[in-house]
């Protein structure tokens, strides 16, 4: 994919159906209840009918897509967990073993697990192959990878989040597998906003105190190196992030080009959906926040994008975890919008909630 034929695309991306929101909003107000009693699942519900352009809807298919790579800043000794856990893991997700996958089977969703950049060089036939590269380059000593493979990685989450759509995916989660990712999402959130390493970065996996602050300073480091350009994301990507992050961009922008809803995940999750939302603003409009990461960078890039989480799990696990619970909470929503009784339905008489309705 040419830088060209990647802004043509984005280009084409149209925001939320104003006109569906707005005949939600309707709709929520004459559902038998009193106004916002029922909270985000009434957000969450109104915000489904401007993605898909109808009042009522149904979630029944549902797929979590798992883009796994590796990162060579893992050699800077920022990771307690060795490198050979990526692809560890991702075989093990096709094998319901993880927590995202364990989940994702008990829901009965479906996933994808794509190599974009596993160090090892393997076949699985649960894992599609779609490797850019064997691993990236330690940011620390210079760039991740060049601009070409970022976009050859952001073509993968395009092609992924396609795919679930021509496979009857009503929603996807995005998630990722990769041994280092949270210093390179810190990197990433630090140039895209301008915090300090110490704001957006968090202790991973489970760090002592020495690396910890080793694992600032390697940030601080990558970004002095590589002197990312904070107005063009492709560029961050390519210099102080991860293959993992680069395809999961492009799934965000894919679910957004086929008018489906995507949810967030943890940390990296959110880095990609922010980098997402800096290239494509429309973007914003298809993609939910599924729980608030304990990590430290998170509210920090829930902020930028103008979300907030509607789960508040203390989970911190990664690979897409908080999406089957999320989905589970979409399917309410929708439910609700779909299912519930209007007050005339219902044969009652709304005027004792005029008051209520003025103060709101």
């Amino acid at each position: 994919m040419t830088e060209k034929d990647f802004e043509t695309l984005i280009n084409r991306i149209q925001p939320a159906d104003g006109a569906a929101v707005e005949r939600a909003k309707k709709r929520q107000a004459e559902l038998a209840k009193p106004p916002g009693s029922l909270g985000k699942l009434e957000e969450i519900s109104i915000r489904m009918a401007g993605i898909t352009g109808s009042v009522k809807n149904t979630i029944a298919s549902c797929r979590v897509l798992v883009f796994c790579a590796d990162n060579g800043v893992v050699s800077e000794g920022v990771a307690v967990t060795p490198q050979s856990v990526t692809l560890a893991q991702a075989i093990n997700m096709t094998r319901h073993m993880t927590g995202m996958s364990s989940l994702a089977s008990y829901f009965g969703n479906g996933i994808d697990v794509v190599d974009v950049g596993i160090m090892t060089c393997f076949t699985h036939p649960g894992i599609a192959d779609r490797k850019v590269l064997p691993g990236t380059g330690n940011i620390r000593r210079g760039p991740a990878m060049t601009r070409e493979e970022a976009l050859r990685a952001i073509a993968v989450g395009l092609e992924r989040a396609e795919k679930a759509k021509l496979e009857g995916m009503d929603i996807i989660g995005v998630g990722e597998m990769g041994i280092g990712n949270t210093t390179t999402s810190a990197a990433v959130l630090a140039a895209l906003t301008g915090l300090a390493p110490e704001e957006v970065t968090g202790r991973g996996a489970g760090l002592t105190d020495a690396a910890f602050e080793l694992k600032k300073q390697v940030i601080a480091d990558a970004l002095r190196v590589n002197s990312p350009d904070g107005n063009d994301v492709a560029d961050v990507i390519a210099k102080v992030g991860g293959l993992d992050i680069a395809a999961m961009t492009g799934a965000f922008i894919g679910a957004a080009k086929n008018r489906m809803p995507a949810v967030v995940d943890g940390f990296i999750s959110i880095v990609a959906a922010l980098c997402a939302v800096r290239l494509c603003p429309a973007v914003r409009d298809y993609i939910f926040l599924s729980h608030a990461s304990r990590e430290r960078g998170y509210m920090a890039a829930a902020e930028a994008i103008g979300l907030a989480p509607f789960l508040l799990l203390d989970m911190r696990l990664g690979e897409g975890s908080g999406c089957p619970i999320a989905f589970e909470v979409i399917k309410a929503a929708c439910a609700v919008m779909r299912d519930m009784a209007t007050f005339g339905e219902a044969a009652i008489d709304d005027g004792y909630l005029d008051e209520i309705r003025k103060r709101r």
